[in-house]
Formats: structure tokens, sequence, C-alpha cells
């Protein structure tokens, strides 16, 4: 590892000059620090950097920058080699504490020295290269979606790999007669394009198209998966698209409703059938029925069925109406909704519809008798409506995703089973998250005798992805489509939420541009996002390591394996630098070159304490960079001000955050320690999908610490901060002070 020979560097511009001592800055790193200091009015602009440029020509590779926050001017502040450090001084000093006080100056200077001790305690991360990297693209399901992810992928310039169980391409999409409107003026269904597609996928030079076949297993990483399939052949790709699609709920559930009692009550999807054979009858005596009735949401949006609201049902139903009325100009059809989804352009369909004289009614089915009469509960008329002479009912039945090999259905309600899906918890075998080891894993167990894995994941966590609580195998998050727990492998089109073919068009292409970018990534040694680009990876110290497993069970990414003697085994390219491992770690030995808890502590125990008798508490707020403390900066940028006895320090993830800080924090005088960090629980907004959930249960244990240290369990508390919460954040930050005010000083100021 080579010197650090570190400058830093104090801009004085944006009102920071005006708010805070620049020579006073200066006095504090020439003085405790012993390094280069330079102030220049604005850093950011030619000549400033020009200064910095010609140290790093002198020699000096490590910068530390203090002026704005490191989410700005980051394009500016980056210069080849050289590792950055950003003290904050701008948003969350003196925009949010403008007066020249001495409380300014002091949470200023602290700012800085956390700064410069990150710097001596921090070396860049190099990238690490592991042999040839796999450019193939394996799309999993040959359906509309998979189709379009494996043509978009080759019109790239990328090989792929296209997998479909059955003997023939095009799933659903193949048997729909036609479709809902994608082009102007979106007012008519339109034909179905998917055989063009299935030919132009067929004959494209990079697509491999293997057709009756199954993934047997799936190992490795992103730009190394080892995949072997059912018929004993194996492949190496980079990355993978899942696009298993949908299939209709069981109607067979749905006897309410007189589906198996009457012969004339049929599916939306059987209903497609009979339009794409050009003849509607019905199977009661084969005569064309001259009442139709729609009923929407057909056990979706149930409890009992499938809770969730499925979306595209509304737009098939006026799809089938429009073309039953061409069909059969004199048919009577009625459409009846609870809330129908028509947004943005599909407005247009809705208004054909309407003027071809299909009768929507706003209400819900009570009952369908046995002579297909039904009582609808009308919303408007506010009175029960009995419809007659029905001779044909459609119920438009829900998407369930493909996201296992069999029905999952039954699944819904099935607590135990539905935990399996939809945790990261290991399948395989029972994990005591602490003492001594557990027997080997076996990865020959089907866990989910009802779940059979598609990718049979060949994973610590287990073989399925990590699903959400409806079975779909998303990250949840807004920011992330497409995303999976699973780094590298991506999912497209209805097996990730309700769409129509349309919406999985845009979706299949938006995950072949992830599984590229990932490959991309992958081969020049850099994390996905949200750390994207980061060449930081998790160092295991394997001297002191005692087995225990929590990185393993931990890692929301399940990027850590064990060794056949035990130990944690990091793959590098699924690693996404959350830092979740080095929270877990009862003995510190995981961290990365660029972060450790000996940094971390290092930066708490450099702030300025001061005693009991100047009355001003110190509080640390270990805040997550992705949503906390962008909120912070705008706490500052909307010139709303906060206690100026926070100190800030941002972690990757609060996940990442070892408990023995707390005991650090508070051993070194700290009177309060605040985390802050993502929306927990099942609407969690966490970037790492569990941080925060693992950081909530840990600092559940955290009065074990407190008690010993004879403190009160007052002083150690938890924020979920949302980048919306910036305008009530100082409230939240107020109220823990007035909390440690009334609890009195940290007994250790002093010690």
């Amino acid at each position: 590892m080579s010197t650090r020979n570190t400058g830093v560097y104090l801009c004085s511009g944006c009102g920071i000059g005006n708010a805070v001592s620049m020579d006073g800055l200066k006095n504090v790193v020439e003085s405790e620090f012993k390094k280069s200091c330079k102030i220049h009015e604005y850093l950011c602009g030619d000549e400033g950097l020009d200064l910095i440029r010609s140290d790093i020509v002198e020699g000096m590779n490590q910068i530390v920058i203090a002026a704005c926050s490191p989410r700005a001017m980051a394009d500016r502040f980056r210069f080849n080699s050289v590792q950055v450090i950003r003290a904050n001084l701008r948003e969350q000093v003196v925009w949010s504490h403008p007066e020249k006080t001495e409380d300014t100056q002091m949470m200023a200077e602290d700012n800085l020295r956390m700064a410069v001790t990150e710097a001596g305690k921090s070396t860049a991360p190099e990238p690490q290269f592991d042999g040839e990297h796999s450019e193939v693209i394996m799309v999993v399901g040959g359906g509309h979606s998979g189709l379009t992810a494996a043509y978009e992928s080759a019109r790239t310039g990328y090989d792929v790999l296209l997998v479909e169980r059955a003997l023939q391409l095009g799933g659903m999409a193949r048997k729909w007669s036609k479709r809902m409107p994608i082009h102007p003026p979106y007012q008519n269904p339109q034909p179905n394009t998917v055989a063009n597609l299935i030919e132009a996928v067929k004959n494209h030079p990079r697509i491999t198209v293997k057709m009756g076949s199954t993934v047997a297993k799936t190992s490795g990483m992103p730009g190394k998966f080892s995949v072997d399939f059912s018929d004993g052949s194996s492949h190496t790709v980079g990355a993978v698209v899942l696009a298993t699609g949908w299939r209709p709920y069981d109607a067979g559930r749905l006897k309410h409703l007189g589906y198996g009692v009457s012969p004339d009550v049929v599916t939306n999807v059987e209903l497609e059938g009979m339009l794409a054979e050009g003849r509607i009858a019905r199977s009661s005596d084969g005569n064309v029925p001259e009442v139709v009735v729609f009923i929407q949401c057909a056990g979706s949006r149930d409890s009992d069925h499938l809770p969730y609201c499925s979306s595209v049902c509304c737009g098939v139903s006026i799809k089938q109406a429009l073309q039953l009325r061409e069909a059969h100009p004199d048919v009577m059809i009625y459409i009846i909704y609870e809330e129908l989804r028509t947004p943005g352009v599909a407005e247009e369909f809705y208004r054909t519809c309407q003027r071809a004289g299909v009768i929507f009614m706003k209400g819900k089915v009570q009952k369908i008798s046995s002579s297909l009469e039904i009582t609808v509960n009308d919303a408007f008329l506010q009175e029960e409506i009995p419809l007659q002479g029905v001779e044909m009912i459609v119920l438009a039945i829900g998407m369930v995703p493909n996201s296992t090999n069999v029905e999952i259905e039954s699944q819904f309600l099935d607590e135990e089973k539905l935990k399996l899906l939809s945790s990261d918890v290991n399948h395989y075998a029972p994990i005591k998250v602490a003492g001594a080891a557990t027997e080997p894993i076996t990865l020959s167990a089907d866990p989910l005798p009802k779940g059979e894995s598609i990718l049979n994941l060949q994973y610590r966590q287990g073989p399925h992805l990590p699903m959400l609580a409806h079975g779909f195998p998303d990250s949840h998050y807004i920011c992330f489509p497409y995303e999976t727990r699973r780094s590298g492998i991506y999912v497209a089109g209805p097996v990730r939420r309700p769409m129509d073919m349309g919406e999985s068009a845009e979706d299949a292409t938006g995950a072949a541009m992830k599984a590229i970018q990932a490959i991309r990534t992958a081969a020049r040694g850099f994390a996905l996002h949200p750390r994207a680009g980061d060449l930081s990876i998790p160092r295991i110290n394997l001297n002191p390591c005692t087995k225990c497993r929590r990185c393993t069970v931990e890692c929301p990414f399940g990027a850590i394996d064990e060794t056949e003697q035990g130990f944690p085994s990091v793959n590098v390219t699924r690693c996404r630098r959350c830092g979740t491992c080095m929270g877990a770690c009862p003995v510190r030995t995981i961290s990365f070159t660029n972060y450790t808890i000996d940094m971390l502590g290092s930066m708490i125990k450099a702030v300025h304490i001061p005693d009991e008798m100047e009355e001003k508490p110190r509080i640390l707020a270990l805040v997550c960079e992705n949503d906390a403390y962008p909120a912070l900066d705008m706490v500052g940028i909307a010139r709303l001000s906060f206690s100026a006895y926070v100190r800030i320090i941002p972690v990757r993830c609060l996940g990442s955050v070892n408990l023995l800080l707390v005991s650090d924090a508070l051993s070194a005088g700290y009177d309060g320690v605040m985390f802050m960090g993502c929306k927990s629980g099942d609407d969690y907004q966490c970037h790492f999908m569990k941080g925060s959930g693992i950081a909530q249960e840990r600092l559940s244990k955290v009065g074990e610490t407190l008690k010993s240290m004879a403190l009160e369990s007052e002083r150690v508390t938890m924020a979920e901060v949302s980048i919306a919460d910036s305008a009530t954040l100082p409230k939240v930050i107020q109220n823990f002070v007035e909390v440690l005010e009334s609890v009195g000083p940290n007994p250790f100021k002093g010690f």
C-alpha cells in the first residue's frame, strides 16, 4: 500500500466563509493533524480545481474537500487515481446554522475532524479481476416478455440464450386474438404481433433458443453464472432475465360466482380462446349469447383469493367487449366493476366501448343464481339491481406470477410456506445466528414441495428468488425496477407485476438493459447500484472468525457462501457493498479498504466532546447515505435548522452499523446516539432491501449494552427517515434532544 499524502482543501464560498472562521478550520487541520491545508473562495471553479490538480501532480494522492455535500459537485471533484473524501460544511452546517456562533464553528470543526480522520483510516480500493467474464444473457421464459428481452439484448450486440420449458414460444400471448391498443388513436383492439416477434427471435443470429428445457441448477455470480439444464447441458452466462410470465387464477375456486356451477360462466382467458377461433357460443346449447355480463375483480382484491389488483383485467374486458360487439352487433353487454382502471391513453379505449353501447355498472355482485340471474349492489343507485336474461357470464380473473414451477395460489392462505418464499432465511436447515456452527448445509432437500424453484439457485439462502407478499420476485423498492435480491438476476413482465403486452415489452427492454449493465459492471470490478461504481469489496480476516454465520445469514443479496471448513467466502460480483456483513460480525473481522469499523469508531472519537459544565450535549447521528443523509441536506437547502449539538456520520446502510459502535460512542462521552435510516417492514424503502429492519432488530438488544454501562435506554433511538421528510426532520431531532436533556449528561464525559 502506497503512503498516503493527504491534502485538505477548504472552500469559503456559498456562505461558508461568512458563517465560520476559515482560519480556525485551517488551524484544526494543521495543528491537530499536521496536514497541508489550503483555502479557496470557490473550489468547484476552474481556478480551485487547478489548485488541487497541481498538488496531485506534485504527489498528493488523497484529497479532503471541506465544502458542499458529497452529493453535490461529485463530477467536478473527481480526480483519476486519487481518493476524495468530503466534509459537508455547506448544507449540514452553515445553511442550516447560518449565524456565526460558537456552536456553528464547533460543528464545522468537528465535521472537518471526522473527514480528516476518515482519510487517515481509509485507502482507495482497487479493482479486482478474476479471470474471464461471460457476456451471454440468459433469458428464462419464451413468452412475450422473454422474447422481447432476448430480441432487444441481441439488437445491442449481446449473445442470448433463451430457455423455454414448453415446446413452442409465445406463452400466454400466443393465445390472444387481439391486443389492447399501443398506437394512436388508442381506440380499438389491434392485431397480435407475437408471431412476428417469435420469427424475429428464431432468425436472429445472436439468439440461441433452447425449448423443452428447464434450469436444473444455477450457481456462481454476475459474469460467471454456471447453469445446468434438464437435458444435461450446461452454459456459463453473465446475467439472467427471468421472464416466466403469468397464469390465470384458478377459477375453480370461484363457485360463488357460478364457475363450475353453470357451463355458461367462463373466464376471460376462455373467452379469448373463443375470440381466437372466431366463434362465441354458449357451452350449454352452442348458441350465440344475447346478453353477456363481464364481472371484474373475479377473485381479485379479495383476502380469500388474490388480495391484489391485476390492473390488466379492465382493459382486457373492454377489448373483449368491443370484439364481441364487432362479431355480434345485437348482443347486450354489461361490465360490472368496483373501480375501472383505464389510465392515460387507455381512457380513449374506454370511451370507444361506451360509444359502442356497452353498459358499465359500478357495483358489487351480491349473488348469482343457477339460472344466471345476477344481483348487483349498484354503487350509484344505492340499491340492489337484478339482471335477468343473462346468457353468458365472463369472469375477469387475475394474474398469478409464474415465480415457481407449480401452482402457488394455495400458499396465499398458508403463512408458513409464504414466509419461506418471501424471506431470505436459509431454506435448507435452521440456522442459529450466534454460537457454534450448525451442521453442514445440504443442497439437495426440496424445502417447498409445492414451490419448485425455477432457477434452482445454489445459494446459501436457498434456491428461490426472494418474493414479495404475493409471489412477485421484485425488489419492491420503486427506485429499482427489475431488481431482485440476487445480483445479476432481473425480472421482467407479469412475473414482476401484472401488466399488459405493451407494458411488458417496455419492462423486458429495461430488464435487458440492466442485465447488460450488470455484465459490463462485473467485468470492470464495480458494484451494481445503489453503490454503482464502488470498487471496494468485503475483506474477511479468517483468524478471529468464529464461524457464527451471521454474515452469511444477514447478507441481503446472498453474496456470501461458506467453505467446506465453514468459513465465509465472498462472491465478489454478487456483493452490493452495503456493509451489512460488517455490521453483523461480532468480532469485527469484516471490513472494506475504505469503510471499516475502526474508521467509523475513530471518526466518532475525533469529535470534541465538551465537558459537563459547558452544557453542550453531543449527539451522534449514524445516518443512511441513501435517504436520511439527503433529507438532512434538504433541511439545509430549505434553510431550516436543527440542533447544532448533532454530529453526523453517513453510513452505507444502517445494516452496516455494528452495535459495538454504540458503546464506543457512549464511552467517548456522547449523550445519545440516533440511527436514521429508511423505512422498514413489509412496505420497506431500504435501498439494500432489509438493512433498516436488521438495524432495528439489533437495536432491540442494545438495552443489555446500556444496562452494563449503567446508562438509560432513552440514550439510543432510531428514526425512519424518507427523503421526503426534510420538513419534519428538525422536529424529530429536537424531540430526541429534549429526551436527552431530561435524562441528563452522560456520566462518561471527561473520562
